[in-house]
């Protein structure tokens, strides 16, 4: 269905240009017929003079003068009506892309929190039926239940996140402004990841005692998104650092993974709402496109930026700058 909804667009916007290729043809066209006719005035007038009028040469350069003033204003009317009409043209051509290219983009979280959603509930309801059918030991039970509970954090995770999203985006959301202790929140973020994912290799370097003003919820959120963002993309077996520090006057942190990197035409496009990078009927990894682009707005929030670098050899530095 994407190759579709393309293959659609590449149509429509291949006509919207040679409509408007043909309207500036018409246009050139309507110039070179003003400038023909006015010439064709032009040598008429002159074949009417007389060589032996005294007044001939005046009556000549006032013919041409005539002529040079018509063939000024044809291009300067021509040049006005041009320049009106791409900036009509660029005005609605821009808007109308990004409105289709959204509207995908929403199609395609549709798909993805579809997928998202009926997973976790699936996995859930598998083990708890396990649960009711059959007795087990309490080893295999409790694998399924921290299993069923995973999938259950999954979920909640998924759910709030689009819950914050939408109240940020119509401005219902009401941040609190509390001052709070980031190392603590980042410190008990990073921990909880290790332990979630015990097969995780770990680096937490976090300086004690950095403050800051913001809400914590929010941060939360941005903390665990970007972490959560480089389990997803880092092969097991290499490290996924997390690192909150203080360099002269700003407080930073770093969420550093050794997966496949973001190639860099995509850096501008991973901040957008609903944007994954690939198609969403190919791509194998989760998510829902609101992960990142949460992660900008709540730095924004927080008069911070967030920015994304490359690891050395592979993989990906997400940096927030408080």
């Amino acid at each position: 269905m994407s190759i579709l909804r393309e293959k659609r667009l590449l149509l429509a916007t291949i006509i919207y240009w040679f409509l408007l290729l043909y309207i500036v043809a018409g246009m050139l066209w309507w110039f070179i017929a003003l400038e023909q006719q006015n010439r064709q005035m032009t040598s008429y007038k002159m074949q009417q003079l007389i060589l032996d009028d005294p007044y001939y040469l005046a009556k000549r350069d006032r013919i041409l003068f005539e002529a040079d003033r018509k063939t000024a204003q044809y291009i300067g009317e021509g040049l006005t009506f041009l320049v009106l009409f791409m900036t009509g043209a660029v005005f609605v051509y821009v808007p109308v892309r990004k409105q289709i290219k959204l509207q995908q983009q929403q199609q395609n979280f549709m798909m993805a929190v579809t997928h998202e959603l009926k997973t976790p509930i699936a996995v859930a309801k598998l083990n708890l039926e396990t649960l009711q059918k059959y007795k087990l030991e309490e080893e295999k039970q409790q694998n399924i239940i921290n299993a069923a509970l995973y999938e259950t954090n999954r979920l909640d995770k998924l759910t709030n996140n689009i819950l914050v999203s939408a109240q940020l985006e119509s401005g219902r959301y009401q941040r609190a402004k509390t001052a709070l202790d980031l190392s603590k929140l980042v410190d008990a973020a990073a921990h909880d990841f290790s332990n979630r994912f015990p097969d995780r290799t770990w680096d937490i370097r976090i300086t004690p005692g950095l403050l800051i003003t913001g809400d914590p919820i929010l941060l939360e959120i941005l903390v665990n998104n970007l972490v959560e963002n480089a389990v997803k993309y880092a092969p097991k077996g290499l490290t996924i650092a997390i690192q909150l520090s203080r360099e002269h006057a700003h407080t930073l942190l770093r969420v550093t993974d050794q997966g496949p990197g973001i190639p860099h035409r995509e850096r501008k496009n991973i901040f957008e709402i609903f944007y994954r990078i690939g198609h969403e009927s190919t791509r194998t990894t989760q998510g829902t496109g609101l992960g990142l682009y949460l992660c900008k707005k709540i730095a924004k929030d927080h008069h911070a930026h967030i920015e994304v670098t490359d690891n050395t050899p592979t993989g990906s530095i997400f940096t927030v700058v408080f």
